[in-house]
């Protein structure tokens, strides 16, 4: 599968828009915010959370962040105002970051303040490297101020395992934990798969040890066999973590965890710039493309 793969990444590009739009169907809620909306009340129906991402990233002008961190403001009071079970993914670039790290954390703060006046969690997403540093800069600076804030780390980064202690010993203890999913330089980052999935399981030990609530974002059944391990041999309570998936990314395996009585969480994008969060998906993650290909010819529902 993985040839596979890689040739339905390759010839995307090539694809004609609206063919492309099929696909993206199958992992972004769609357009606006009432279908993101219809599409978190049908998981929170299954007993499963949802996180909401507005779609959209390295903006070139100050008018597209007021844009971006108004579309934030807007689903965090939709969420109050439908009760549902979701809270907010956001991504620095679409806040300013690249264009001005202060006005971007202006922008942070009035997004994680608002959530907290609606008693809701904001997480911070991680992106390339070119931003981690700043990413977690500003991750400090407004978890000193809110509570209702956590970040993203990437188990495919050498540095993942430091970054998380030290935030620890800060005592911030919020975390979701991925693989990472952009195009490092092997440097800086795990470029096989079992080195990657070993630092993984690595650095969620570790934070579970120290009884960090990690979201646990993987739709590895190798890493979630080993997570549901660790939980066992720690003993630990339904409400000190949770599993995190994409939306329309191996439904079969959400649903075994849920069964299993875990909590789990659903990243649901949705917005108007679906089309480069498409390509950039496919191209950086070609496995996630070889599901959704898959999920054609199958009549498992992706959603």
């Amino acid at each position: 599968m993985h040839l596979l793969n890689k040739l339905i990444v390759a010839t995307i590009p090539a694809i004609p828009r609206p063919l492309v739009r099929f696909f993206a169907n199958r992992y972004i809620a769609g357009e606006e915010l009432s279908d993101a909306v219809k599409t978190v009340k049908s998981f929170n129906k299954l007993n499963m959370v949802a996180t909401m991402d507005v779609l959209g990233e390295s903006i070139t002008k100050k008018e597209e962040a007021e844009s971006a961190t108004h579309a934030a403001l807007q689903t965090l009071k939709i969420i109050s105002d439908e009760k549902l079970n979701s809270n907010l993914s956001i991504k620095l670039t679409q806040l300013g970051l690249q264009l001005d790290k202060n006005y971007c954390l202006e922008n942070v703060r009035k997004i994680v303040r608002t959530a907290s006046e609606f008693n809701n969690f904001v997480r911070i997403d991680m992106e390339d490297s070119s931003c981690t540093d700043d990413t977690l800069d500003i991750y400090i600076k407004v978890r000193e101020e809110y509570k209702n804030v956590g970040i993203v780390l990437q188990s495919y980064l050498h540095r993942t395992e430091t970054d998380a202690v030290k935030l620890m010993d800060r005592g911030f203890m919020n975390f979701r934990l991925c693989k990472g999913i952009y195009v490092e330089p092997e440097t800086i980052a795990f470029k096989k798969k079992q080195e990657i999935n070993n630092n993984f399981n690595k650095v969620l030990k570790t934070m579970l040890e120290r009884k960090a609530y990690v979201g646990i974002a993987t739709h590895d059944e190798e890493l979630v066999d080993f997570a549901y391990k660790l939980i066992s041999d720690m003993k630990l309570q339904k409400n000190e973590y949770e599993f995190q998936m994409l939306l329309g990314v191996r439904p079969e395996l959400r649903s075994q965890i849920v069964r299993a009585g875990h909590r789990l969480r659903v990243y649901v994008p949705y917005g108007h710039h679906w089309y480069k969060y498409s390509i950039r998906r496919f191209k950086e993650n070609p496995q996630i493309a070889g599901y959704v290909f898959k999920s054609l010819f199958t009549s498992n529902k992706i959603n």
